[in-house]
């Protein structure tokens, strides 16, 4: 069913900081049917500031003959915790207050994210997916919840993420938060405050996002040797930063930042890491892309090499880590051959 579904879990959710949502909503897409054996479930785990309607923000890949073609899979979404559609965050509303959370919405985890994604598996009947797929942090939330239920996946896809954030990438996300924080309206209540924070943080998230070799290939202005301002790098980073403030909310977006800086699969567990990783049954294949700032292909090589039989791949794309939203078709052929194997 290609429009959003809700999952009203009407008990208290209480969060790995201690806080305590009295109630939750979870909205969700699905694609395709659920066959008899229920054993064709996709399950995809999206990023940022993506949506549970996997077919809108992942092109190509919803179709015939695609690795979530909904004539041979059921493909199932969900919008986690903290964005703000139509899941539980900062713009619901505090039963307490009777007014949106705004920049009182608790700490969140990644943890807490693959939690509520485990309560809509058990609300739906759903005890093993044929694929778990996520990429970024769609892939933070697939790294954790792998570990927290390790037979809830026969394949395992994880593309352009890790199994911890890297300080690389939390100094990206304090940067952000900077620079919403500059904004004189951060904190004030309502749904468009800071508009201008939000889009200065999405034009240092795009730096991270594409790299020189994209932006270079781009945003190349024919006209520069003529022109002192105006150009095409410069209002494509303000209309990008626009883009994103007519489909987003900055309490959504500091909520999210903050919440994957702490993720790391052996946060406060007695196995290391590559222990952790070790662990993992399902097969699986790890994809980097070649010019990726964000997840470096070698860091991504060295946890795929702890992964129990795991296949890595290194996809050759200009597009740095938006190379995961852009080469679909050279994901296509990795994954359906991940599917398609009998060994």
């Amino acid at each position: 069913m290609d429009q959003t579904q809700y999952f009203h879990y009407e008990h208290p959710f209480e969060l790995e900081s201690g806080a305590v949502l009295p109630s939750l909503t979870i909205a969700y897409h699905t694609f395709g049917e659920m066959n008899s054996r229920r054993d064709n479930i996709v399950w995809v785990c999206h990023a940022l500031t993506a949506n549970s309607d996997v077919a809108e923000w992942w092109q190509h890949t919803v179709e015939e003959g695609k690795f979530l073609d909904p004539a041979r899979h059921f493909t199932i979404c969900a919008n986690f915790l903290g964005s703000c559609y139509g899941t539980t965050g900062p713009l619901s509303i505090n039963p307490e207050t009777g007014e949106p959370y705004y920049d009182s919405f608790p700490l969140i985890t990644v943890r807490d994210m693959v939690r509520c994604h485990r309560l809509l598996a058990e609300h739906l009947g759903i005890k093993r997916v044929k694929l778990l797929i996520g990429s970024s942090i769609g892939g933070y939330q697939c790294c954790e919840w792998i570990i927290q239920q390790p037979d809830f996946a026969e394949n395992l896809v994880l593309i352009a993420t890790l199994s911890h954030v890297t300080p690389w990438a939390i100094a990206f996300n304090e940067s952000q938060r900077m620079a919403i924080e500059s904004d004189a309206e951060f904190g004030q209540h309502r749904p468009d405050a800071a508009m201008k924070g939000l889009a200065a943080a999405r034009s240092i998230a795009l730096l991270s996002y594409r790299g020189q070799q994209a932006y270079d290939k781009t945003q190349d202005d024919p006209d520069a040797r003529t022109k002192l301002i105006g150009l095409r790098a410069t209002t494509y980073q303000r209309y990008q930063g626009e883009k994103l403030c007519r489909r987003f909310n900055v309490y959504s977006y500091y909520t999210l930042t903050r919440a994957i800086d702490s993720h790391n699969i052996a946060r406060g567990r007695e196995a290391t890491e590559n222990e952790l990783l070790a662990s993992i049954r399902a097969r699986t294949a790890v994809i980097a892309i070649s010019t990726d700032l964000l997840f470096p292909k070698e860091q991504i090589c060295e946890m795929a090499r702890h992964i129990p039989g795991a296949r890595y791949h290194l996809i050759d794309s200009d597009f740095g880590h938006d190379g995961f939203l852009i080469e679909h078709q050279k994901l296509n052929t990795i994954i359906l051959d991940l599917l398609d194997r009998r060994d």
